[in-house]
């Protein structure tokens, strides 16, 4: 065996499954990759150094594990299918020799964990369930701090929210969410055809990088609000996207008057609807609404 894992291609995903007994779930949102080379692309580009812990979501019968093994100090594989998870450990001794002893997996649901094992989780490399995505990551990155940069593969429509600006036809709760934990940009697309089953649609890679400090980068400044704060707002203007911020926000704040008070206060026009306006923007309404409460109290 060498240092370099030997890759799963379609014959051998279908005869794992078919030992298993298995056949992808669609409330899984199961779809694993067949091709090596798009392995090998991902790995490339998830630009991993050598002492970086990876977090791994869905990781299914082991495909892009086996490639993330080999440029990884140690690999933590999240899997809730728990016959998946009881094999993947066997398919990395297999193919991966000495490189197996990196690999950790913990069979639980990713969009519930609060804490790993072992040393906490650097990067995040994915080809995350679809039906789940943006729930998924938004958790993890609340969940596990550490997390300073990733890379996923998504449906592209989603990856399109994700990354989507301030005033654009697919910009909303994803998008701005995303913004307040990272950068976060579209980073290629990916055939169908390397999936089985083919999905009926598009995917991508959508890779971000961490704040140093959560709301900083794009506010301009350390938010001196919490993110709980911020989603409010966020929640609540997206609740009603297509009336402006007075009317969305009326119910958060009381009255659409305080609304209108408080995005003056924000230096944001409460004639704007949600989908207008960004994450830094949010932050300054939610310390507009803490500015206001503190007056209150005193």
């Amino acid at each position: 065996m060498t240092d370099s894992p030997l890759l799963l291609g379609p014959v051998e995903i279908r005869q794992l499954a078919a030992e298993l007994g298995i056949r992808p779930a669609k409330r899984l949102g199961q779809n694993f990759v067949i091709d090596p080379g798009t392995i090998r692309r991902i790995v490339s580009m998830a630009s991993l150094a050598p002492d970086d812990v990876v977090l791994e979501v869905g990781p299914g019968l082991g495909s892009l594990t086996l490639g993330l093994l080999a440029a990884a100090r140690r690999v933590i594989a999240v899997e809730v299918d728990p016959v998946l998870a009881a094999r993947l450990p066997v398919t990395a001794r297999a193919r991966a020799g000495p490189l197996a002893g990196r690999l950790e997996v913990v069979s639980a649901d990713a969009a519930s964990i609060v804490e790993l094992p072992g040393e906490p989780p650097t990067a995040l490399v994915a080809n995350l369930p679809y039906n789940v995505a943006v729930p998924v990551l938004l958790h993890v990155l609340d969940a596990l701090p550490t997390l300073r940069r990733g890379l996923v593969m998504v449906q592209a429509e989603v990856a399109d929210r994700m990354c989507a600006p301030p005033g654009s036809r697919t910009y909303g709760v994803p998008s701005v969410k995303l913004a307040w934990y990272g950068r976060v940009r579209r980073a290629g697309a990916v055939s169908r055809t390397v999936f089985w089953p083919a999905p009926n649609v598009d995917s991508a890679l959508v890779e971000f990088a961490r704040w140093e400090h959560e709301g900083a980068g794009a506010a301009g400044h350390t938010a001196g609000v919490s993110r709980a704060e911020v989603f409010e707002v966020v929640d609540a203007a997206f609740a009603q996207r297509r009336k402006t911020l007075r009317a969305a926000l009326a119910g958060w704040a009381g009255s659409a008057d305080q609304a209108a008070r408080l995005l003056g206060d924000a230096d944001v026009d409460p004639a704007l609807r949600g989908e207008a306006i960004g994450v830094a923007e949010y932050v300054r309404i939610a310390e507009a609404a803490r500015r206001a409460r503190t007056i209150m109290q005193s």
